[in-house]
């Protein structure tokens, strides 16, 4: 059985038993893999944009014998993935602001059947910003360390529901309530940087911009001291 690394072993731990998955952007299919074996999900898609990828996860498929469960697929996201083929699609490895375009333009995943595992390597808030303002609730997440990095993940579903949220969520999410080290350290670094925004802001920029980068981080420092 493939060993996951803790960043992707956080984003299987939110799949759901039984379902059928979507790895988007799969590399060498040890997601997937794993989650096969385990017998958690029934049947797996890996897909990704280039075929070097594909053929690893091709690779991966033939030494655990997963040819019967794990297709492979060309695909630009969700682009060549029909909407019947997978419950639980999972999103790793890639850029927030990358994400969320993917999702943008693939309208039928608002849907309460389905549900995203997402994992984005920078840019988190533009994943939140676009679930929240789409209709989606964002019902776990988590943070990890991974070789000396830190990782988020997260869990969401469709509800059609928009909801009010603080004016820290898009950036924090619920992480200020999770009481790890990992959590503290994406707030903390978070807040650094939005305080370096609001300086410039405020000296050289928007007053508007900066009064709304003001409001977010006395929200956020509330939420911190709330949590201490």
């Amino acid at each position: 059985m493939p060993e996951l690394s803790p960043r992707l072993k956080a984003a299987a731990d939110m799949v759901r038993d039984g379902v059928r998955i979507a790895d988007i952007g799969t590399d060498h299919a040890y997601l997937p893999a794993y989650l096969l074996l385990q017998n958690k999900v029934t049947k797996a898609l890996a897909c990704d944009v280039s075929k070097g990828p594909l053929c690893n996860a091709e690779k991966t498929a033939l030494i655990y014998h997963l040819e019967d469960r794990l297709s492979l697929r060309l695909s630009d996201g969700f682009d060549s993935i029909g909407e019947d083929e997978a419950d639980d699609f999972i999103i790793c490895g890639m850029g927030g602001s990358l994400i969320a375009e993917l999702l943008e333009r693939t309208p039928w995943l608002k849907n309460e059947k389905y549900r995203l595992i997402i994992q984005p390597q920078s840019h988190s808030n533009d994943v939140r910003e676009y679930l929240i303002n789409n209709g989606f609730e964002i019902i776990k997440e988590t943070a990890l360390f991974d070789e000396g990095r830190v990782y988020n993940a997260m869990a969401a579903e469709y509800t059609g529901e928009h909801k009010e949220y603080c004016p820290s969520y898009i950036y924090f999410g619920s992480l200020p309530e999770n009481r790890d080290e990992a959590s503290r350290t994406i707030v903390k670094r978070t807040l650094e940087y939005l305080k370096v925004r609001y300086e410039a802001e405020k000296n050289y920029g928007d007053p508007e911009e900066a009064e709304k980068l003001k409001m977010i981080i006395e929200d956020a420092e509330r939420r911190i001291n709330e949590n201490q």
